[in-house]
């Protein structure tokens, strides 16, 4: 129950991204306790499916906050904030007002980081959704209706912080622009072969995408979260 309130309101107030998200994770696994403390076979189906879809969509969302934040090494902002956040390099992405706009710049990113979040708070069809129905079918049919309810609470209050990342990112306006220096200049890359040149590549910012293994992980994981319910044979 404490796991549940406290990781609910108190990652409310946070404004940093990762902070939020590790505050998400409490209240998580208040749904995980919740299953596990209950002794019975769907219990414990419920505990371990709870667990795996979590973990996944959880990858899944540091994966494409790591993607979007090397995504904007070509863009600049004037926000005083940004400029001043410490280990920009190695954590691009700090706080959530970083994500203002980001549909209008990558749209493909921003879908996939918003049915992961749609996913943490538990809405139908996506996969989170199920792993909340399971833990909390099991709870009320050993008759622990109270925490239930706690749980349904916190679930909605929760979803609070969830639907703030994805009003910054499709209903605020950017405040990235591409970097000038980028935007009239060309690049050129050589590809070789036992070093041997094979051919010379000419590209500008636009073409600078994502590695293929990355894009593959991100398309897989996000379909598998929407998706899961034509998976569901229950």
């Amino acid at each position: 129950m404490f796991s549940l309130i406290v990781g609910t309101v108190v990652g409310l107030t946070q404004y940093r991204i990762k902070r939020l998200f590790a505050y998400s994770t409490i209240s998580h696994v208040g749904f995980i306790l919740l299953a596990l403390g209950i002794s019975s076979i769907e219990s414990t189906q419920a505990f371990i499916f709870y667990l795996t879809q979590y973990t996944i969509s959880n990858l899944n969302a540091f994966i494409i906050l790591l993607a979007i934040g090397y995504s904007l090494y070509y863009y600049t902002t004037e926000n005083k904030e940004h400029k001043e956040l410490l280990d920009k390099n190695n954590s691009p992405i700090q706080l959530v007002e970083q994500l203002k706009g980001y549909f209008y710049i990558n749209p493909y990113l921003a879908l996939s980081l918003a049915i992961t979040i749609f996913s943490f708070a538990g809405i139908p069809p996506l996969v989170g959704f199920f792993g909340k129905q399971m833990v909390l079918s099991a709870a009320l049919d050993k008759g622990l209706v109270f925490l239930s309810l706690i749980a349904i609470l916190t679930s909605v209050i929760g979803g609070v912080y969830y639907l703030t990342i994805i009003k910054e990112m499709f209903f605020s306006e950017s405040e990235y622009k591409v970097n000038p220096i980028l935007e009239g200049s060309t690049m050129k890359a050589n590809i070789m072969n036992n070093n041997s040149l094979v051919s010379e590549v000419t590209f500008d910012y636009k073409n600078i995408t994502l590695s293929s293994p990355i894009t593959f992980m991100i398309s897989t994981i996000t379909l598998i979260i929407m998706l899961f319910i034509f998976m569901n044979k229950e």
